[in-house]
């Protein structure tokens, strides 16, 4: 195995990255050798207003397994998430800012990453290089560059990194998604992803001045610096290019996850379209809330559909698979020309996936101790190439153009379920939002061709430029990790 890499080398590294130059490394249980289980996992959980409490009340809950420092650029959170900590586990937290600070203690086994998308890479990619096994949440990346850096990162220093999309570790979408790739109910042509989730309006704010509390510049950090506004910090960063990945990066990444799963071993995305739009409402968001995408994978299709208006009907989140022999769909599968579906014994639910992410957590947790990533539910390699189908989708429709809505979308067209998808669209967008449909229009973007193995746009300079994103001084992504 190899071991953690030297106390030079690894400043040299942090200097070239922004990293604090006074970081302290010492020997450390994470640092490649196995942990036997009783030995106590010491984990830093950095993000935490909104899913890192997950991350904190799932880490704590898990036997020998302790929550050590909690990590946010907002103090104000602090007396609270560490009194609940506190409750649950007798112990109290170190509570820091400065992800860099934890680096430096010798006694942290692991980061858990629940931050915004835009620090997920970086921080990864600093936590492995001080030695530091990682749990990340999704989407793990905010561009492809990074997302790769990930991978190199993980591979060369020897860590442990999850990417948290919990129903890997779900044993009934296991057995689901790989009777699908065996070909049980036909050969998989298209997988039809639906993702309809109400999102209110981020409203408009002027910008003020950031809270005493939070060290904005920390909370900005690889990203551009934008003025502080009230509708941004928390959660609804989600919603801007600069600092998230829309719906299609947030929930789109669990569905991704398991379409990929259901795919042939090797199918890798050959082209992109993407098209939709922001509708019913004026805000300051950038992302849409409506979005149609379409991927190629030469002799299967992967659509993505996500819907948004706030006053949509509930969420459903939902895969459909449609095969040379008939359709799955709901736990189901219809075989073509009959009405009745066969109920498919063990099927899992649709909706959010918040079951099994206990397991997803002790499964890192085992890893840890093992120092085996071959049994990890979902490493970053998965978690990267899941992440990239989010990236080609919002590319393409970030370099769209207005369009009509009075003719069929070129690139969409040909494709039947696409087709059908984006008719379906249509009459939401008119009943559930009252969009009139002859004065308003949508977003069409270029059908990108994409070369997997590179992991390069093919003749689209303005797209490959996209897909490596940019970095502020000291926040810096090394080219080399």
């Amino acid at each position: 195995m190899m071991s953690r890499p030297s106390r030079r080398s690894f400043l040299t590294r942090a200097a070239a990255s922004g990293f604090a130059a006074s970081v302290t490394i010492s020997g450390t249980k994470s640092s490649g050798q196995v942990i036997g289980a009783n030995d106590r996992v010491r984990v830093a959980v950095a993000g935490i207003n909104g899913r890192g409490q997950i991350h904190m009340g799932s880490f704590a809950a898990i036997k020998d397994v302790e929550v050590t420092h909690l990590v946010d650029p907002d103090s104000r959170l602090f007396a609270s998430r560490s009194a609940r900590l506190e409750r649950q586990t007798g112990q109290k937290p170190k509570c820091v800012q400065d992800i860099r600070r934890v680096l430096e203690d010798p006694t942290v086994d692991a980061v858990s990453i629940a931050t915004p998308n835009h620090w997920h890479a970086l921080m990864t990619v600093w936590a492995c290089q001080a030695g530091k096994d990682v749990y990340v949440e999704k989407p793990c990346s905010h561009n492809i560059y990074e997302g790769r850096r990930m991978v190199q990162a993980a591979e060369k220093y020897n860590r442990i990194v999850q990417h948290g999309t919990q129903w890997r570790s779900d044993p009934k979408w296991r057995t689901y998604t790989a009777d699908i790739r065996a070909g049980k109910y036909g050969k998989l042509k298209t997988a039809n992803i639906q993702i309809f989730r109400p999102r209110k309006s981020i409203g408009i704010k002027t910008p003020v001045t950031p809270p005493r509390e939070l060290d904005y510049d920390l909370w900005v950090g690889p990203g551009p610096m934008s003025p502080f506004r009230d509708n941004l910090v928390h959660y609804r960063w989600h919603w801007m290019w600069d600092y998230g990945n829309g719906e299609i990066g947030n929930l789109g990444s669990h569905e991704f996850e398991m379409a990929r799963w259901a795919m042939p071993e090797n199918a890798s995305p050959q082209s992109v379209i993407s098209l939709g739009g922001r509708y019913g409402y004026k805000d300051q968001a950038e992302t849409p809330n409506t979005q149609l995408t379409l991927y190629d994978f030469g002799e299967t299709k992967l659509v993505c559909q996500q819907r948004g208006l706030h006053f949509d009907k509930p969420l459903k989140m939902s895969i459909d698979f449609h095969t040379a022999d008939g359709v799955i769909r709901e736990g189901h599968f219809y075989p073509h020309g009959k009405m009745q579906g066969e109920a498919i014994v063990g099927a899992p639910p649709s909706g959010l996936p918040e079951n099994h992410a206990r397991a997803h957590f002790q499964n890192f947790i085992d890893c840890v101790r093992s120092r085996n990533q071959a049994e990890l539910a979902s490493d970053v390699l998965d978690g990267h190439r899941t992440a990239v189908l989010a990236h080609l989708g919002n590319i393409s429709y970030r370099l769209g153009e207005p369009t009509s809505f009075s003719g069929p979308p070129e690139g969409i067209a040909e494709h039947k379920i696409a087709s059908e998808s984006f008719d379906n669209m249509k009459r939401h967008l008119v009943d559930a939002g009252g969009v009139n449909l002859s004065k308003d229009s949508y977003q069409l973007g270029p059908l990108l061709r994409f070369d997997a193995q590179a992991e390069e746009f093919v003749a689209a300079a303005e797209a490959n430029q996209m897909a490596r994103g940019s970095y502020r001084e000291s926040f810096q992504m090394p080219d080399i990790v």
